[in-house]
């Protein structure tokens, strides 16, 4: 006779005593218990930025923080906007964004935000992303350096940089940036969103593993950071990437990233619609070797300069593939002739 797993689960952990967690799984089952508690309970460290014991209203203060870039603060009237241009979800979602945390595969990422109507972005999900080690990794470190050296392992420190560089704002007061650790902590990955087996999540609460062993099986179901490498341009504009663009695919990206900002009453100046006018000034600009070519656009970005503090944000390999750009570039095309 089978046995649901969660009961099976809970069972192993009262009947067996085997490998006991520290929270009371009779209020909350493993599977639904955070992975940075289950973490702990099998003697990890506490992280920095970990707010255990936040309140529901310092909780509710950081979600509108990050959704709405102001709250209610202390004295009982509304903060100031954290940035006049962009929120945290300008950038980030805050679901589960790829079928397999394990690893970045822009691909796959498509499909599974077009299936689930959610945005194609090109910062990392913000569900999670208390569970990470490391942010500002990869050549983000190394075109920036000393910029983004204290962010790299310290999400306070992160979410510091993003709130004052990235989004062309200002930085967060103590009490700000207490309730946005409280809201990432709130939105920890569940041990049920890693895709463990039912054999898997035996072995975590049995007693076949040694701790540090439950410990790798965890942490092999998701990236501890955020990989960012930096795509280069073709060598040749006119021929692209060695890729056939596929246009179908490509107005999944232009919908669901280009539109995103570059819509009525985005962040960005500039609106992206539908019409043929559109798409032939894009073509014109396509191929020409300037800061606003769509290769450079998209690998480079631009900054945030005198006067133009909302900027375009570049792509990494991670976030957008060679391939797609050239779906991108594909549909642009159709839609121009």
């Amino acid at each position: 006779m089978k046995v649901h797993k969660l009961y099976l689960i809970a069972t192993l952990l009262f009947v067996y005593g085997a490998s006991m967690l520290s929270f009371n799984v009779n209020e909350k089952s493993i599977s639904e218990a955070f992975v940075g508690d289950v973490l702990i309970s099998l003697g990890e460290e506490s992280p920095k930025h970990a707010r255990p014991n936040a309140s529901e209203e310092l909780i509710k203060q950081g979600f509108e923080l990050v959704h709405l870039g102001r709250t209610t603060g202390p004295n009982g009237k509304q903060s100031k906007y954290i940035s006049k241009y962009y929120v945290c979800t300008s950038c980030h979602n805050t679901s589960i964004e790829d079928p397999d945390l394990s690893k970045a595969d822009p691909e796959a990422r498509l499909d599974y935000v077009d299936e689930n109507s959610m945005k194609f972005l090109p910062g990392s999900p913000l569900y999670g992303i208390a569970n990470r080690e490391s942010w500002y990794n990869g050549d983000y470190y190394k075109k920036y350096g000393d910029l983004v050296d204290k962010a790299r392992n310290s999400l306070a420190e992160s979410t510091q940089l993003c709130a004052k560089v990235c989004s062309s704002g200002r930085y967060l007061e103590d009490w700000e940036l207490e309730a946005i650790l409280a809201y990432y902590w709130s939105t920890q990955l569940k041990v049920s969103d890693l895709g463990l087996s039912e054999v898997e999540l035996g072995k975590i609460v049995g007693g076949d593993l040694e701790n540090k062993e439950k410990v790798a099986l965890i942490k092999s179901k998701y990236l501890q950071d955020s990989p960012a490498t930096f795509g280069d341009l073709p060598q040749r504009m006119d021929l692209g990437y060695p890729f056939e663009g596929n246009p179908e695919k490509g107005k999944k990206i232009y919908e669901l990233s280009c539109q995103t900002c570059h819509s009525e009453g985005g962040v960005s100046g500039m609106v992206l619609d539908q019409s043929k006018v559109t798409f032939q000034k894009f073509k014109k600009n396509l191929l020409k070797n300037t800061d606003y070519n769509l290769y450079q656009i998209i690998r480079h970005g631009t900054y945030a300069e005198s006067g133009k503090p909302r900027y375009m944000p570049l792509y990494t390999k991670e976030k957008l593939s060679d391939q797609q750009v050239e779906d991108l570039k594909a549909f642009i095309l159709s839609k121009a002739n």
